[in-house]
């Protein structure tokens, strides 16, 4: 089992920490930042890294001063900083490569009010001082997370006499708790995959599939809700990272009818070419190698985030199956083959689009789900639909016409979706 644990808490307040700080390094960024415009959330505005194999120094500058919170992860070996939400305008491709013990880095929001910086290791540190220095002298506010390299025993025995409490971990995003209370008609809860931190694939074209899925589900919540016979719940509205679990435990909370979560895939150089839309039900066996490849990546999103797993069963990096009822099962291999019945007639397909893997975020036991790959960012022509309003129009409509179906079905021939299961 993959240990992952806190090894270390900074809570700053103070300011006067980096006397006689001199100038890092530098490995990315330009120098002394531009002044930032105001704004309600604080700036980050360049970044530097300095150092060698044995100590290194990572520098955000930012508009003003901020509070931080740094831990670290193992298994991989990460930095985790979590800090006041931040308005990131770094350069483009920044925290793709590093220097010294820090090999990259990522940014993003992680829940309203919450960004986070993680930082991906060569080898295991301690961190040495994380503090955030007052703008003076001309200079910005900056950020300053210093490392120094130590064995894997060392670590890991830090890691067992820390406080276990003060490990990071996301607030509950729970979007609208009481609407619809009361209300009879079938929930369906969207899930636009990745977000924040987590920018899931990206094609050659720049687009990021965070905001593709998301801009997909707002339009197909828009048009389920116009149908009028449905209640639509998202996992999430905007660019935030929500952990794999809770988009689990908010469909469960909810006791929704159905779980719809929306992915782009894609190959890597080499892996050949693919495209077209395919959908997804769990299963303890995936259906062939490139569900299982799929499910693995899909997986591990929680763990490019930077969460805590350490209160998971198992080795939550792998591919994680729950047994499933065999209602829920059925129920959902129902609607995965609605669903690419109505899509076939209105999208491309891929050769085999109806699979199955061990997908964590499908692993609500009492909630029928399946994960949509709307198609490849790897591939050219994928993309340009991806982003093209008229395709998205009328794939979302093929959606909305297999949940019409699907829920017919069920009252016709079962009970109904809303009834206690």
């Amino acid at each position: 089992m993959s240990i992952r644990a806190t090894s270390l808490t900074f809570f700053v307040l103070g300011a006067a920490l980096l006397a006689g700080l001199g100038p890092a390094s530098p490995a990315g960024g330009t120098g002394v930042a531009a002044k930032a415009g105001a704004g309600a959330f604080p700036v980050a505005t360049d970044f530097r890294i300095g150092g060698d194999e044995n100590q290194s120094r990572f520098v955000i500058d930012l508009s003003r001063k901020i509070d931080l919170r740094a831990f670290t992860l193992a298994d991989p070996y990460r930095v985790v900083i979590d800090v006041p939400q931040v308005t990131f305008q770094l350069k483009p491709k920044a925290g793709e490569s590093g220097r010294g013990l820090i090999k990259a880095f990522r940014f993003g929001l992680v829940m309203q009010g919450g960004s986070r910086i993680v930082l991906d290791l060569a080898r295991p540190v301690r961190i040495e001082k994380a503090f955030v220095l007052d703008a003076a002298d001309g200079q910005p506010a900056r950020l300053v997370i210093d490392l120094t390299a130590i064995d894997r025993e060392s670590f890991l025995r830090t890691i067992a006499l820390e406080n276990q409490a003060s490990r990071s971990e996301p607030k509950k995003h729970e979007e609208a708790i009481s609407k619809g209370v009361g209300d009879p008609r079938p929930l369906i809860v969207l899930d636009p995959g990745h977000g924040g931190i987590d920018n899931g694939t990206r094609a050659a074209s720049g687009e990021n599939e965070k905001t593709i899925v998301l801009d997909f589900a707002l339009m197909l919540r828009d048009k389920i809700e116009k149908v009028g016979k449905y209640r639509v719940v998202m996992t999430r509205t905007d660019d935030v990272f929500i952990p794999l679990a809770e988009r689990v435990r908010l469909a469960r909370m909810r006791q929704a009818s159905l779980f719809i979560s929306i992915h782009v895939d894609a190959l890597g150089r080499g892996d050949g070419d693919a495209q077209g839309a395919a959908v997804y039900t769990l299963s303890e066996t995936a259906s062939d190698a490139e569900a299982a490849r799929l499910a693995e990546i899909e997986n591990k999103a929680d763990v490019i985030a930077g969460v805590d797993l350490s209160s998971e069963p198992g080795d939550v990096a792998d591919i994680l199956i729950d047994l499933a009822q065999r209602e829920t099962k059925t129920f959902s291999v129902q609607f995965a083959r609605a669903l690419v019945g109505e899509m076939k007639s209105a999208v491309r397909l891929h050769k085999h689009p109806l699979k199955s893997a061990g997908f964590r975020v499908l692993k609500a036991a009492d909630v029928p789900s399946v994960l949509v790959e709307l198609g490849f960012a790897s591939n050219r022509q994928d993309v340009k639909q991806l982003t093209s309003e008229t395709w998205r129009s009328r794939t979302a409509d093929s959606i909305v016409q297999a949940v019409d179906a699907y829920f017919s079905t069920r009252v016709a021939g079962t009970p109904a979706a809303s009834e206690p299961r």
